[in-house]
């Protein structure tokens, strides 16, 4: 075994045990999610907010509190509602963010800052996991399966950190997205492991940097949409039986309360697949363009190629009526869904069930 070939071998090695070593980190993170929310739920902020949420659902959003005060003429004194952050669209129920996942409570909010320093941490160990595998084989490290799924969780990750540094209000999807990817990177190292190779010729080109890079870039972002769109509905079907007077049972009222509202949640999702939507259709243009360099044809209509169109269709079906027709709240919902639930089946399904050109790649 040569120099070259040993070093090779080091760095898919340190790859692999950066890989686990960022595994071991997320459960720490994990499990700090969990105590943030677990604290957070004996907040007295957050039973405030859920009343307030009550009460907003109602369609009580102008009202004013009237509170019997001690005076000397035994007036009434009309104190306005506490403000509470809204970003309820206009014509939806005017109904305020819950407190967080925290719970607006110290010990829920040290638990969360915990949670998220070792996601860092977590996130640093990985890339460094995905940098060393790309080093291994000298190429860009998506070449297969395993690699996808290493780097899509990477950017995933790097997309809520982003979020986060940018003082947007994300915490509330952190124990969710640190539960997927770490099902994502358990799959990955037990089912989809591929030891370093190199491709086949058609897939040395510098399209490889720029279509998959691209791919992995809306995956993840269109993940992060998901999530939102996901925990929408819950919000949402939390806030329609206060609407209509029925009483949650415990675990909504102690975990659904603290999420954004659902208009916050549903123009959030909006927002984010409207943002990275112009992406997906460069990735489908720069996949045809290679398609031409590799094959001699910009389109087969390869397996791959028609499910990343079918998945382009469903988000354009999604964000048009949403701009024309005025779709908003559940049926939007479930539209986006279904384009992610493309998206997803474009990568697993495709890869692992149907042969086709873009088999050549392994699993």
């Amino acid at each position: 075994m040569n120099l070259a070939a040993a070093t090779n071998e080091n760095l898919a090695h340190t790859s692999n045990v950066l890989i686990y070593s960022s595994m071991a980190v997320y459960t720490i993170a994990f499990f700090a999610h969990i105590a943030e929310w677990v604290f957070g739920s004996r907040s007295k902020v957050g039973r405030t907010a859920a009343a307030l949420t009550g009460a907003g659902a109602a369609g009580a959003s102008s009202a004013k509190i009237q509170v019997q005060v001690a005076q000397k003429g035994g007036a009434t004194a009309v104190l306005d509602r506490p403000k509470i952050i809204t970003r309820s669209a206009a014509g939806s129920r005017d109904v305020p963010d819950g407190p967080g996942a925290a719970g607006g409570t110290f010990k829920g909010d040290l638990w969360g800052r915990i949670a998220v320093s070792m996601t860092v941490l977590a996130f640093l160990v990985q890339a460094g996991g995905v940098v060393a595998r790309a080093l291994s084989v000298q190429r860009a490290p998506w070449g297969n399966m395993y690699e996808f799924s290493i780097t899509f969780s990477t950017v995933a990750v790097a997309a809520y950190l982003i979020l986060l540094a940018l003082k947007k209000n994300v915490r509330w999807m952190g124990l969710l997205l640190v539960t997927t990817v770490l099902l994502d990177l358990g799959i990955a190292t037990t089912v989809l492991y591929t030891s370093s190779d190199q491709l086949v010729p058609a897939l040395h080109s510098y399209w490889l940097w720029i279509h998959v890079s691209t791919a992995i870039i809306c995956g993840a972002v269109f993940y992060i949409g998901a999530v939102g769109t996901l925990l929408y509905l819950f919000r949402d079907s939390y806030e329609s039986k206060l609407a209509n007077g029925v009483e949650p049972g415990s675990f909504a009222q102690s975990v659904l309360s603290r999420l954004p509202a659902a208009a916050t949640l549903d123009k959030f999702s909006y927002r984010v697949n409207a943002a990275v939507f112009p992406l997906w259709t460069f990735t489908i243009i720069a996949g045809a363009i290679w398609a031409g360099d590799a094959w001699g044809r910009y389109w087969g209509w390869d397996p791959k190629e028609v499910w990343s169109f079918i998945t382009w269709v469903a988000y354009a079906c999604y964000l048009h009526a949403r701009a024309t027709a005025g779709w908003k709240g559940r049926k939007a919902a479930y539209l986006a869904l279904i384009a992610f639930g493309c998206w997803l089946f474009n990568y697993y399904g495709v890869n692992i069930f149907v042969t086709g050109k873009h088999s050549y790649a392994g699993v």
